[in-house]
């Protein structure tokens, strides 16, 4: 049975796929960036949100295929994933401004933005509308090092376990 963000999850994940229908080979996914206690939203996160701002303005949306939401446990980005024989790959784009966030809050924090709670890395997936999936993908504390390659490498291997047991 779902909950009620379980739901409220698929509908958003429905109306990302009706803006634009997946090619073949895509997958929609969530990339969640999540605080584990307190608030990651404008009002608590001014700073980071104006750095968070100023990298979407550098990101060209017709670059990649994805929507940034907005929620006050934190930013998630839907994005089209796409399925190859050799493997799942995030875009460089997506995996930069992934990135871009986690810094952009330690930043924030820095200046004044709170709360200071870690943040959690997570990605989820719903298969043909009837099973939900999430995995952590990593949890970064304030004062935690932030290196693109660690993300990169974690987020591509989580995608792949995570894709990997759903029906297609």
């Amino acid at each position: 049975m779902d909950v009620a963000w379980q739901k409220t999850f698929r509908e958003r994940l429905r109306r990302f796929q009706e803006r634009r229908a997946p090619h073949p080979g895509e997958v929609a996914v969530s990339i969640k960036v999540r605080v584990t206690s307190g608030c990651f939203h404008r009002e608590h996160s001014p700073r980071a949100y104006e750095l968070i701002d100023k990298r979407l303005g550098k990101s060209p949306a017709s670059a990649t295929a994805f929507t940034l939401e907005e929620h006050e446990s934190g930013p998630e980005l839907l994005v089209y994933l796409a399925v190859a024989t050799a493997g799942i790959t995030l875009a460089k784009s997506v995996i930069d401004l992934i990135t871009a966030i986690i810094r952009a809050r330690s930043e924030g924090i820095k200046k004044g933005d709170t709360p200071s709670d870690p943040l959690e890395l997570i990605v989820r997936r719903i298969d043909n509308e009837r099973e939900f999936r999430e995995e952590v993908v990593l949890r970064v504390g304030r004062n935690d090092a932030i290196d693109e390659k660690v993300i990169a490498k974690r987020l591509n291997e989580a995608l792949q376990r995570l894709l990997q047991g759903l029906r297609r």
